[in-house]
């Protein structure tokens, strides 16, 4: 069962995302060429400390290539697998505009 505590902060992490305030993990493999969200966190410590076990997964698969970015963004599309012809605009605007 959930705690107060654990809904004020799930709360809190889905309001910073619906604003385009959360962070993601956006993980960018080679091969295949995939682009991968992975979120949203309240803050960047929270994102980084899971990018292991997001790479670990990755690199099970046969993933190649690997190059890891924490932002803040909002991504429209969770996995974009550009080998398999998903013509999906990778583009994620950077909420701030000193970001990149």
């Amino acid at each position: 069962m959930k705690s107060t505590l654990d809904n004020l902060r799930e709360l809190l992490i889905n309001a910073l995302n619906n604003i385009g305030f959360a962070w993601w993990v956006e993980i960018v493999t080679q091969n295949p060429h995939c682009t991968y969200y992975f979120g949203p966190f309240l803050n960047a410590a929270d994102a980084k400390s899971s990018i292991k076990g997001y790479v670990d997964d990755l690199e099970q698969e046969g993933a190649q290539g690997i190059a890891i970015d924490v932002k803040r963004c909002k991504p429209n599309v969770l996995t974009i697998a550009e080998d398999l012809g998903e013509k999906i605009d990778r583009k994620v605007k950077p909420v701030f505009s000193g970001q990149m």
